[in-house]
């Protein structure tokens, strides 16, 4: 089996090393060679072939976003965000993420705590390993820096809908949601979303949309009703469901056991809202690794609901559209150029 070559890049000797080792322990990864900075890092990638990078944010001579806006554009590279940063400027792994990273792990805290995350990050270098490099390229050829003025109705301006939109994604998310929702206009459904963030990143991620989006987006909390010309962001860390009383939805935000590894999960969005709002639900899967959702989807289709699966051409990874394509819970699959205008024609 050909193992996964990884370049590590961090200023901290520690950490490079306690990576190297234990990284190296996993039978499919073999931690090729390491960096202090992006200098050196870039004389590296372009002597050695390198399968996924993991790279710290704050590093000395030119910060990891820099580098990595560099690397999208020459050297497009599977990267995996490694960096305590995260933790206090959730907005750079944002941006990170934004600019084409695959994935984000948050260091605890100290050169360290880094031993606490090893484990997730080899799954997730496994993941980021099987990204084609041309789809990385969407992030710097799609998300350019907008200057755009929000014009948004008030409430009253806004009609109301039995309808409700639920939305998964995982790997690519970022990309794929912003192009999503930008596009919504205000008269779309009420909408949730739950997309595999860790936690205390998606009230950035939902902030950071609000500033795009027509629809007010947020990160959802638990009991509030669920409002029209809205769009609701499940929390990192903590599972997002819909539910009824009399004739109001009401978001519950519940802990409970992780579902395909993941917590916000797909899957216990799309079920409660298979159960609970039936064949008024509209349901979207986008890229994403796994098969969290397939389920959830093939679920709403069933009880009435209309489903839309995003393509494989506009994947960054055809993994959740693809199981729930497969399980035959997608009514329609579609570019995601195209979603928003089918969830409107199936919403109104």
């Amino acid at each position: 089996m050909k193992k996964i070559r990884v370049l590590v890049i961090d200023d901290s000797a520690i950490v490079r090393d306690i990576l190297s080792r234990q990284l190296s322990a996993y039978p499919e990864i073999e931690v090729t060679d390491s960096a202090g900075d992006p200098y050196i890092a870039r004389n590296k990638i372009e002597t050695t072939e390198f399968d996924v990078l993991t790279l710290d944010i704050e590093m000395p001579r030119m910060d990891g976003l820099t580098f990595l806006k560099y690397l999208m554009k020459y050297n497009p590279l599977p990267v995996i965000i490694v960096s305590s940063i995260a933790s206090g400027n959730n907005q750079a792994a944002i941006e990170a993420l934004e600019l084409g990273a695959v994935d984000v792990v948050q260091k605890p805290g100290g050169p360290f705590s880094v031993e606490e995350v090893t484990e997730e990050l080899a799954e997730k270098i496994v993941e980021a390993s099987i990204v084609p490099r041309s789809r990385l390229l969407i992030a710097s050829e799609k998300l350019k820096k907008r200057n755009k003025t929000i014009a948004r109705k008030t409430l009253s301006k806004i009609a109301t809908t039995k309808r409700l939109v639920v939305v998964g994604a995982s790997t690519g998310g970022t990309i794929a949601l912003e192009e999503l929702f930008t596009r919504f206009t205000p008269d779309f459904p009420p909408t949730l979303a739950v997309i595999h963030m860790p936690p205390r990143f998606t009230a950035s991620f939902a902030n950071r949309l609000d500033g795009l989006c027509i629809p007010h987006v947020k990160e959802a909390e638990d009991g509030e009703l669920v409002m029209p010309g809205t769009i609701y962001i499940a929390p990192g860390g903590y599972h997002m469901l819909v539910g009824t009383s009399g004739t109001d939805r009401i978001i519950r935000i519940k802990n409970g056991p992780k579902l395909f590894g993941q917590r916000p999960a797909v899957d216990v969005l799309f079920n409660s809202a298979a159960d609970n709002i039936g064949r008024n639900c509209t349901a979207a899967i986008l890229t994403g690794m796994g098969r969290d959702g397939a389920a959830g989807m093939k679920a709403i289709r069933d009880a009435g609901g209309y489903t839309i699966a995003q393509d494989e051409e506009s994947c960054i990874v055809f993994g959740m559209p693809k199981e729930a394509i497969t399980l035959g819970g997608a009514c329609e699959i579609t570019p995601l150029s195209g979603i928003a205008a089918s969830i409107g024609r199936h919403s109104r």
